[in-house]
């Protein structure tokens, strides 16, 4: 049904129209445009929906509703009218995350229904880096591979408990845990560096990628080496491999209270180009 003016579940045949929308701005968008090219907007491979909404007949915001709710170009008339449609349903996202001007809307016509939230952070950096990085690349740093797995896992785990605040291994969820990490090493999409001794002292993943833009997550260091400049080199590193062999443009978003990893985005050569924000339950 074609809708004038409303919130409508898109289809496959809407593939167009959204990449159009989300191609506006590729690089905050880059998850959206990910999950629309990999799954063709079909919910079985979603995991979830699609919602556009439309203005006499034009698509002019977008939501993916599934474990991650993200709005998609859309402003606060458009969060409002996405969070009317999410009350007629029960919640089934985990994580609401996206630009601020999006996310606290939103937010604010579901929080009376969708209860108290583990966390709030409001104030993200989204940055972006667009040409060669600004400090020498450790050389060090490679592409994972299968044999990393034994070192690599308990890394990322450690990374996800100290950055979410809970286990990914939480309610038996290992196995599907396990199964994402080996998933982006298969891809190519992640990088280590290790020490002389053979142990692992940074590492890094692309989350997801577009032809025009790759987003890097999971950045870590263990504890006692941080402050030793070695996360900035091995950004450098990253950004330098991701540009070669992935996409053109490199971002991230960053807790605004995490000054060392701004701090040291920024010497990579990173820019702030949004504001997110991430609601987690």
């Amino acid at each position: 049904m074609l809708t004038r003016r409303g919130v409508r579940v898109l289809s496959s045949a809407d593939l167009g129209a959204f990449l159009d929308l989300a191609s506006a701005d590729p690089v905050a968008n880059v998850f959206v445009i990910h999950r629309a090219q990999t799954t063709n907007l079909e919910p079985r491979w979603l995991g979830g929906e699609m919602w556009g909404r439309y203005d006499d007949g034009e698509l002019v915001a977008a939501c993916h509703v599934a474990a991650n709710l993200v709005p998609v170009q859309a402003g606060p008339e458009d969060a409002v009218a996405f969070a009317e449609r999410a009350l007629t349903r029960r919640r089934t996202a985990s994580t609401i995350v996206g630009p601020q001007d999006a996310v606290r809307p939103f937010w604010e016509q579901v929080v009376a229904e969708w209860g108290s939230p583990r966390e709030i952070r409001w104030d993200q950096r989204h940055m972006q880096i667009e040409g060669a990085p600004s400090v020498a690349p450790d050389p060090a740093v490679r592409v994972s591979d299968r044999s990393d797995m034994p070192a690599l896992y308990p890394a990322c785990v450690a990374m996800y408990t100290e950055e979410v605040g809970v286990s990914p291994e939480i309610a038996g969820s290992s196995d599907l845990y396990r199964a994402r990490v080996l998933q982006l090493v298969n891809r190519g999409w992640s990088f280590a560096r290790y020490d002389d001794s053979g142990a692992l002292v940074f590492k890094a993943e692309v989350a997801c990628a577009t032809p025009d833009a790759a987003q890097i997550q999971g950045v870590w260091v263990p504890p006692r080496l941080r402050g030793k400049g070695i996360a900035t080199a091995g950004m450098a590193a990253v950004v330098e491999q991701v540009r070669a062999t992935i996409a053109p443009v490199v971002s991230l978003y960053v807790n605004d209270w995490n000054l060392a990893a701004r701090t040291a985005y920024e010497r990579v050569g990173f820019a702030e180009t949004h504001r997110f924000a991430t609601v987690m339950f």
